[in-house]
């Protein structure tokens, strides 16, 4: 799905209001085998509200990306409610699983390995991916392999890039997670910083519904935020050390409900757009500038961006901009590969598996599991 490849999108709206979205990439990637075979992965990905199956040839190659969303079913609520993404993943996961193989043109019997999300997120929703992958393991002898959930967001960039190869500076921002990583080489990581708050698309989220734009809260603020001005509010920058590359959003968040409720106060009216570019500017800011650190006190010349934030248009901007000011490399999923999928979860669990690191039936899910600990893989077991 680079640039010379457009991806082939379907989207139709089930009566219940869920989005179905069929993604195929047609683009061919023979030269990565394992002893010269193929390698094609079934992957499946449940851990919020998108039920997701993938068939992935070879970790760059996708033959489908099926994703069902249920952004709709949550946007009542302002937010996802843990028990009907649950609900709704057990009606969808088999619909998604048979459409992937259908639309790659293959069969179960075609599969090497079943790959599946296992943490972290939401605990009902990843026990329903955890579930059908250890059924299908089961079924037809496949082996089964765990991924974790961060690793299949930093590992779109090989689907979307395919001369991208370790080491790498990684920047992870979801709505759960804002991670900094080193990528040392294929499924070794070292965290040199993360949140220690709120990630930062969960303050995207939060200061979305204080100023009334409601959920999801990154693509309303991105799209606000280029009607402001991102000048117009000098909103905090928090550093919690002189060295830390962790991040902080709360104290953001914060002042910008003091902001809110100040001039609700004073009986103000408030530019609702600047309010969102001034946000998202501070946001950017601090990804933007502790990202570039890392990569120059780590000796990286290429840095790429994961997870839903990576989607914000500001954020990718800023980084291309930063990146050629300082030679270096700068890789971005597209948009659809950002979202939770599983074609990212097929890429994570192809490298998984030519290195021996399947699991067995007694593989859980794990909601708040590590990035980067190895002790994670007590869940499962070498093949070597």
């Amino acid at each position: 799905m680079d640039k010379t490849n457009k991806e082939k999108i379907e989207r139709r709206t089930d009566e219940d209001g869920v989005i179905f979205m069929s993604i195929k990439n047609g683009e061919e990637d023979t030269e990565r085998k394992e002893d010269g075979k193929d390698i094609t992965i079934l992957a499946i990905e449940s851990s919020c509200d998108e039920t997701a199956a993938a068939i992935v040839r070879n970790g760059r190659e996708v033959l489908s990306n099926i994703i069902s969303s249920q952004i709709a079913l949550h946007t009542i609520y302002g937010g996802v409610v843990p028990e009907i993404a649950s609900r709704k993943h057990v009606e969808k996961i088999n619909g998604c699983v048979r459409a992937a193989l259908a639309e790659a043109g293959c069969t179960l019997e075609d599969i090497d390995a079943i790959a599946v999300t296992y943490g972290p997120g939401l605990v009902g929703a990843l026990l329903v991916g955890v579930s059908e992958a250890k059924a299908l393991s089961f079924a037809t002898g496949k082996p089964l392999v765990g991924v974790h959930h961060i690793e299949g967001h930093i590992c779109a960039n090989y689907i979307e890039y395919k001369e991208l190869e370790p080491p790498f500076m990684c920047l992870v921002a979801s709505g759960g997670h804002s991670h900094l990583v080193h990528v040392k080489d294929y499924g070794v990581y070292d965290i040199i910083g993360q949140t220690r708050d709120d990630a930062a698309g969960e303050a995207f989220d939060k200061v979305a519904r204080a100023i009334g734009l409601g959920y999801p809260g990154g693509p309303k603020v991105d799209k606000a935020a280029r009607e402001g001005n991102p000048d117009a509010i000098n909103f905090p920058r928090a550093k919690t050390s002189e060295k830390s590359y962790d991040f902080s959003f709360s104290g953001l968040k914060s002042a910008v409900l003091n902001y809110l409720n100040q001039a609700e106060m004073k009986g103000e009216e408030v530019n609702k757009n600047d309010v969102a570019a001034s946000f998202q500017k501070a946001v950017v800011d601090v990804l933007s500038e502790h990202t570039m650190q890392a990569a120059k006190e780590y000796g990286c010349d290429k840095i790429a961006i994961a997870g839903g934030v990576a989607s914000n248009t500001a954020l990718r901007e800023r980084l291309e901009m930063e990146c050629a000011k300082n030679g270096m490399t700068f890789y971005r999923p597209a948009p659809v590969l950002c979202t939770d999928n599983a074609a990212m979860i097929g890429a994570a669990g192809y490298y998984e598996f030519i290195k021996g690191n399947v699991a067995g039936m007694d593989l859980n899910a794990v909601p708040n599991l590590p990035l980067g600990d190895r002790e994670r893989r007590y869940h499962g077991r070498s093949s070597k």
